[in-house]
């Protein structure tokens, strides 16, 4: 996915070029499907899809790209927040979006797919038509209707029942977290971050033409697919090519990774709960349940007040609870309750349902999180039983 920025200026001069309805494709062209590896940065770690005419005739060389976003647009980050992802289709000269990606050092493959010349016309006029500034905006959803989604839908809505997508050979019963788990590495901040907001409509069983939200998988569907014209089937895919060869990027967890940092809290904490300094412990106690009550207030914000697919159901809140900003109030105050007792053994109980959850796998959770549960445990403990001596 590429930023508006970065296309801007070969988006100006494809403005000059006025495609119309009643340009008639020639015989030597082509519809192919784009397939991009992983960058560096996060909202580039599925990689990218798009779609690309070429003719040699009429001189053209386009892709229609569905990842277009423009961070300085107004409203970008509270939008994004919300749930409004506001998505552009823009077209441009494919030589500019071959170049950006050679210059990221990353990988593009190519297939042509086996249409006749009217399959491609149909295709032309319905990319241009989308391509329209009336049309080209979209509400995208990472899971549901993005980038890579889109070319199987728009293949369909073109193809109908000619073409079948065929998904011989791919693991089924995935889920949605599962596929995305296995994009980046599971000890790095995004994928801490990504599984702590998302909910468990990421945990259903998928079939694996869902999974086509992921480009790998929409360059692995339309390998396997077939198009049939007068009882004739044939494959969809005409032949494959390799456009720029790089190796794979993943990228690996940074050196103050979430695991290490959660862990080093951990022996603090077992440190501290051990020398016993009270004001210490004090503003410890009050820290931790600040954060974890912040925590999931921010998640049931996403969850009730967002248009986020996947952000409602998400279990999380059985360790960061929201309460326990009052909770953590009162702590700072030094202002123990005799409910305090029952108050905490029901944290305790939530962990060891979150537990449950996860070994049913009604939710997974990230395993950075495991740190987390034990210095949470360790202090609801010993909060717990300083509360029972106040009766």
């Amino acid at each position: 996915m590429r930023s508006l920025t970065f296309i801007f200026f070969s988006f100006i001069l494809m403005l000059s070029f006025s495609i119309k309805g009643q340009v008639q494709l020639s015989v030597y062209s082509e519809i192919s499907i784009i397939t991009a590896d992983s960058g560096d940065n996060l909202y580039e770690s599925f990689g990218h899809s798009a779609l690309r005419l070429k003719d040699p005739i009429l001189n053209l060389d386009l892709v229609y790209n569905y990842g277009v976003f423009d961070f300085d647009a107004p409203n970008f980050y509270s939008n994004f927040v919300k749930g409004r992802l506001l998505y552009k289709l823009v077209r441009y000269n494919f030589s500019y979006f071959l170049d950006g990606y050679k210059k990221d050092k990353r990988w593009i493959k190519q297939q042509v797919l086996n249409l006749t010349q009217p399959e491609r016309q149909a295709f032309f006029l319905y990319l241009e038509q989308n391509a329209t500034p009336q049309n080209a905006t979209y509400l995208y959803d990472p899971f549901f209707d993005n980038c890579a989604s889109k070319l199987t839908d728009i293949t369909k809505d073109i193809l109908k029942e000619k073409v079948e997508f065929v998904d011989e050979g791919i693991e089924k019963d995935l889920s949605f977290r599962e596929l995305m788990n296995a994009q980046f590495h599971w000890n790095t901040w995004g994928s801490f971050g990504i599984n702590l907001a998302l909910g468990n409509k990421l945990d259903k069983r998928r079939n694996p033409i869902e999974y086509t939200y992921l480009p790998d998988y929409v360059y692995e569907i339309f390998k396997r697919s077939t198009i049939t014209r007068d009882g004739k089937t044939e494959p969809l895919v005409k032949k494959e090519m390799l456009l720029s060869d790089f190796p794979s990027q993943h990228n690996g967890p940074s050196l103050f990774s979430p695991l290490l940092v959660f862990g080093l809290l951990l022996v603090i904490v077992f440190y501290i709960s051990f020398k016993k300094e009270k004001i210490i412990i004090r503003f410890l106690d009050g820290t931790i349940l600040m954060i974890t009550g912040f925590i999931g207030a921010f998640l049931l914000f996403l969850w009730f007040f967002t248009n986020h697919s996947t952000t409602p159901n998400n279990f999380n809140i059985l360790w960061a609870f929201p309460p326990n900003i009052y909770i953590g109030l009162l702590v700072f105050k030094n202002k123990l309750k005799p409910w305090f007792g029952l108050y905490f053994k029901i944290l305790i109980g939530l962990i060891g349902l979150l537990f449950i959850f996860w070994l049913f796998k009604f939710q997974e959770y990230s395993y950075a999180i495991l740190p987390i549960l034990a210095t949470l445990q360790v202090r609801y403990h010993i909060i717990q039983k300083s509360a029972n001596k106040i009766h």
